[in-house]
């Protein structure tokens, strides 16, 4: 039960460790009744390859960021609020085990973990949280979700037109509506979704005809197949009025391609969940407040892990990153 760690100084320190491991790149994430439920890394499908991200579970929100310097730092923070969050797991195939869809309203991807076990832990302490919050706060859950981008070794070909064949000068973009992958002629209008942004989106042809076309009341239920996310605004002129250029597929998230110099990879570490199995001796938190080496050293998983050794990482390359407590 993690209520019992909202006030105590074992919960203080780990959400400073965390603070401290983003620095000055990351927002302050001590606030009253906030608690560290777990922390560990996770693959994330990102849009042109698996890149590892160390994420922290706290019991209002998902923190994820791309991991810097191996077991010390991260950047690029990216914070979900768990109202907000829906999950779904999917089936293992040839090439990715142990996944599932992380959607919310502004963003959805996948992410996979290292063995059946902790994608089991993960779930369940996710869900977990959403639901304690859902209760207490009365509020019911999203229904309409950011679409799940399809990665770019997934296309070879415009997902539009099929004639467009993707190279080095027709490049890829993706449809900020349904994700799909389609070339520059069959993207080329914007549409105000406004669940993700304030300013018009890139959206693919399709797409774009059935959103203006779609009442505004409408619009949020409107998108059809799995992972669409919904729009509840009308702007059948905003496609560039201004003749600019469309902003690249990059995205200004941390789908970029800027870890040139990632460290080895190293042996995976279990996620930590803390909460109803880190039940402490009076001692314990007598040393836990002396020393953050004590915070990791008596913070144990909630489970073990008997299968680590039988379902690896979908990305072997990766680079796994300690709990925040080693920063």
């Amino acid at each position: 039960m993690v209520d019992r760690l909202v006030n105590s100084e074992l919960n203080t320190r780990r959400i400073a460790s965390v603070e401290s491991c983003f620095g000055s790149s990351g927002v302050p994430l001590a606030v009253p009744g906030r608690v560290l439920v777990g922390e560990g890394v996770l693959t994330k499908m990102c849009r042109k390859r698996p890149k590892s991200r160390q994420f922290f579970l706290f019991n209002d929100i998902l923190v994820y960021g791309n991991i810097v310097i191996g077991k010390k730092k991260y950047n690029k923070q990216h914070i979900m609020p768990l109202e907000e969050v829906s999950l779904e797991s999917i089936d293992d195939n040839q090439q990715y085990h142990n996944g599932w869809y992380i959607r919310t309203t502004t963003k959805s991807f996948v992410v996979y973990a290292a063995t059946s076990t902790e994608k089991q832990e993960w779930m369940a302490h996710i869900n977990k949280c959403v639901e304690d919050l859902l209760r207490k706060s009365g509020k019911k859950p999203v229904e309409n979700h950011a679409a799940v981008w399809v990665p770019d070794a997934e296309a070879s070909i415009c997902m539009h037109c099929k004639k467009t064949q993707f190279t080095f000068v027709q490049r890829r973009h993706h449809c900020r509506n349904c994700g799909a992958v389609v070339c520059a002629g069959c993207s080329a209008k914007k549409f105000l979704l406004p669940k993700q942004s304030t300013k018009a989106q890139r959206v693919c042809d399709a797409c774009y005809d059935r959103l203006r076309h779609t009442p505004p009341h409408a619009a949020s239920s409107s998108a059809g197949g799995p992972g669409l996310g919904g729009s509840s605004a009308h702007d059948p002129d905003a496609s560039d009025r201004s003749g600019s250029k469309l902003a690249n597929d990059s995205s200004n998230d941390d789908d970029t391609d800027e870890e040139t110099n990632s460290p080895p990879a190293e042996a995976h570490d279990e996620p930590r969940f803390y909460g109803d199995n880190s039940v402490l001796s009076a001692q314990d938190e007598s040393i836990a407040s002396t020393t953050s080496t004590g915070i990791a050293a008596m913070s144990t998983p909630l489970a073990a892990n008997p299968n680590a050794n039988m379902n690896p990482n979908p990305n072997p390359n990766a680079t796994q990153s300690p709990v925040a407590n080693n920063c």
